[in-house]
Order: structure tokens, then sequence, then C-alpha cells
């Protein structure tokens, strides 16, 4: 039996787990909205991830047989297909495609098809919206909106939740969506309310600094996020909730985040404490300062008591070496949170700003 410090063996979990991602992410697009670009960053980003995992195919050749990359290029084949198919459906309009060539099979570890030594090579490199004309870019100028719940004009919450407002806590209900997006904003304390549980179809926070962000409450009733995407995120507390798919954490810096989850893939981070329920192994990729712990009691449900929480398990992608990852650690007991931070603190108090909120969850001060 394969060790699980193999480095053949490490990259067939990533390359399966990172594909389950990828197709959980694909089947949401169909409850996304063209209004605002919506549906458009997600296909971006699904576009980013194939590209990505082609890219570690062809680094993974040295120590990948010849066998295994052709089953590489087939699932990431799949992908592609299954892509095509979906955008079809929900933008019949789009002339978007993958092209490739006309063989069946390209081995991504062979130099003539390397990007980093062929930088022109279709058989590597799907066509992106920014290189080809009339490519997904157009999906939110051309189809039609399909959220059928959505008013006919959409209801822009994240420029609600932008105007003052006398109260320090903002609750926005999301009753009007299928999907929760907060984005672009500052120096906030959103949480959630259980009228945002219609909501949870899908859920993405980006572009977020000095805030503070709870959106336990919507998913603790059986209203679970399917998957969810943190990107862009500094100086900032979410409690991210439930989510029973993966959820992606990219550039996300000086935070506290608290995560349920089946998969957690975090990309691209530095100086995080992260408290965690994970049905599996979670994986960082060029990460640093990344300091785990398990999730406070105070949101554990019974179902999860009953669940293995592998939250001390990480896999470090760009560490192979036996030893010990020096880009995570586990906070001790010592070193972590207390429930009465979590029941007290975090949820807000009169006269209490987000700044203090954030010192008082570990957070350094600007």
């Amino acid at each position: 039996m394969a060790s699980t410090t193999d480095p053949k063996e490490k990259f067939y979990r990533h390359f399966r787990d990172s594909v389950e991602v990828l197709q959980d992410q694909i089947g949401q697009l169909n409850h996304l909205s063209s209004i605002g670009g919506e549906r458009q960053e997600a296909t971006d980003h699904i576009l980013a991830g194939i590209s990505k995992l082609q890219n570690e195919v062809a680094d993974a050749a040295e120590f990948t047989p010849a066998y295994d990359r052709r089953q590489y290029s087939d699932a990431i084949k799949g992908l592609q297909d299954k892509l095509n198919e979906t955008l079809a459906k929900v933008a019949p309009k789009s002339r978007f495609q993958f092209r490739r060539t006309g063989t069946d099979h390209v081995d991504m570890g062979a130099p003539e098809n390397d990007p980093r030594l062929n930088p022109g090579s279709l058989s590597r490199r799907p066509h992106s919206p920014k290189s080809a004309p009339g490519a997904a870019r157009s999906i939110a100028e051309e189809a039609q909106d399909t959220v059928g719940d959505l008013p006919s004009k959409g209801k822009d919450y994240n420029e609600e939740l932008a105007k003052s407002d006398p109260s320090s806590i903002r609750k926005p209900s999301f009753s009007a969506a299928q999907s929760i997006g907060i984005s672009d904003q500052t120096g906030l304390h959103i949480i959630l309310p259980s009228s945002a549980s219609r909501a949870t179809a899908a859920g993405w926070l980006r572009d977020l600094k000095d805030c503070v962000i709870d959106l336990s409450i919507p998913t603790a009733q059986g209203a679970p996020f399917p998957g969810l995407i943190l990107k862009n995120i500094d100086r900032c507390l979410i409690v991210a909730g439930r989510v029973n798919g993966p959820i992606h954490i990219n550039d996300v810096s000086n935070s506290t985040l608290v995560v349920i989850a089946r998969q957690v893939r975090i990309h691209d981070c530095k100086n995080v404490n992260i408290y965690l329920h994970c049905a599996s192994h979670p994986i960082i990729e060029d990460c640093s300062g990344m300091r785990f712990a398990p999730l406070p009691s105070c949101y554990l449900t019974e179902a999860d008591k009953s669940t293995e929480n592998q939250w001390d398990q990480v896999d470090d992608f760009k560490w192979l070496k036996t030893t010990q990852s020096p880009n995570w650690t586990t906070l001790s007991e010592a070193q972590r949170l207390d429930d009465e931070v979590w029941t007290k603190i975090v949820p807000g108090q009169p006269g209490v700003s987000v700044e203090e909120i954030l010192t008082k969850v570990g957070i350094p001060p600007k």
C-alpha cells in the first residue's frame, strides 16, 4: 500500500478532490443569475481551476507514470465536456466552447504539451474569455436570467449594505435571492438572519476588509450551502456557516475563519486562524502562517459530533517532504478563543465596534 507521504499518492488525492470540487461548481452554474455577472464570475473561476489543474498534471509528470497521466487527461476532458454542456443549457446563445486538437488523449506531462515550454499549445490551454472573441464573457450579455424567483430588476444587497445605517449591525434578508453574495465591503458587521435560508443555493464572499460576517444562522436549520467561495479578504472574522460540499478559500490574510465543510481547499493565504470541522483532509497550497483549531463547541450539532473531524490532518501540496510543513500549525488549547467570545462578543453588543470585535478574536490592529 502506498504511503500517504508518497508524492504520487498525495497528488492522486489532490487531483481527485480538485475534480470533485470543479464538478460541484459546474453543477451550481444553473442556480446562478446572469444579473450582476454572478454566473460569469463563477464560470471564470471554473475556467481558471481547470487550467490550473492541467498545469499541476504537467508539474507532477516527474513522479507520475504515463498511464496515470492518461487518466488525469481523461478526467480533465470530462470536466471540459461537462462545462460546455452546462453552459449550453443555461446560455444557449453563447459561442463559448473548449477547443481541442484532433487527438482524444494528450499527455500533459510531455514537453511538447507543457505550456511552460510551449505557451501556444491549444491541447493544454482552454480558450479563455480574454483570448477568444465571443467566449464565456458573452454569457452575461446574451443569456436570459434563469433564476425565476428573482425580481426582474434584482435587488442589489451590496449597494444596500454600503448605505449608512444607524444600526451597527446589518442584517440583509436575502429573501429575494437564491444565492448569497457579499462583496466590496469595508468595516461592516453583517449577520444573516433566518430569512436568508432560502438563498443558500450558492454563496460567495469577496473583496472584504475589516469586516465581521456571520452566515451561520440561515445554514443551521437544514439549509447548508452546496459550496462556498471566499476570495480576497483581509482583516476579517468570517463565520462561514455550514457547507455540504467544498469551500474554496483564496487570497485571505490576517483573518479568523469558522468553517464546517465536507472539503476545504485553501490557496494563497497567509496569517489565518481557522476553527474547523471537516470530513476530509484540509488542503493548503501556496500558504503561510496557517493555524488550525477544532470547531468551537457552540457551533457543533449532534450530527457533527458523530462525524470524524479531520481539522488537524492538513495536506500541504507545496510541501512533499516527509517532515512537517512549516506553512501550518495547530492552535494549542490555551491559544484558542473560549466559548464566551463566540457566544457574547462575536454576535455583537450595543456600542461595540467592528474593530473591537476583531481585536477580541485576535486580529492585530491596523
